[in-house]
């Protein structure tokens, strides 16, 4: 899935990873280099004319950790939801302080998501390139 972003957003999304707020880089710590289930993430991407905290594009997920600053932000926060949901993304979001104090727990929670989308995939061909085999009978 080829994902569009605003080219200008390139540079904010450099800044924000390297500041790095404890919770998004206790979490990239676990997601970083395959390490969730072989999948890779990636960190601060921009996506459309948003960055999002952390994003699977084969999974289709965003993940979005939200502290005190979005605390006054849940309309803009469902607008935005809204508009990548259209663009067939999925959400998960956690507190920044349940990441802080239950890493475990909400890396279950991706796994568990991770699962469940896995078994909603349909099962690959055993045919290749289209190609029909026959039996022998």
């Amino acid at each position: 899935m080829k994902i569009y972003y605003n080219p200008k957003l390139k540079n904010l999304s450099r800044k924000l990873r390297k500041k790095g707020v404890l919770s998004e880089v206790l979490l990239w710590n676990c997601l970083k280099k395959k390490q969730m289930k072989g999948y890779r993430f990636m960190r601060q991407k921009p996506i459309d004319n948003f960055i999002v905290d952390f994003c699977c594009s084969k999974l289709h997920l965003i993940i979005e950790i939200d502290g005190a600053s979005h605390e006054d932000r849940f309309d803009a926060d469902k607008s935005r939801q809204d508009k990548l949901d259209r663009m067939g993304f999925s959400f998960l979001r956690f507190h920044d302080l349940d990441v802080m104090k239950s890493l475990d727990g909400v890396l279950k929670c991706v796994e568990c998501w991770i699962d469940e989308y896995e078994g909603r995939q349909p099962p690959l061909s055993p045919f290749f390139k289209g190609e029909l085999k026959a039996s022998p009978i």
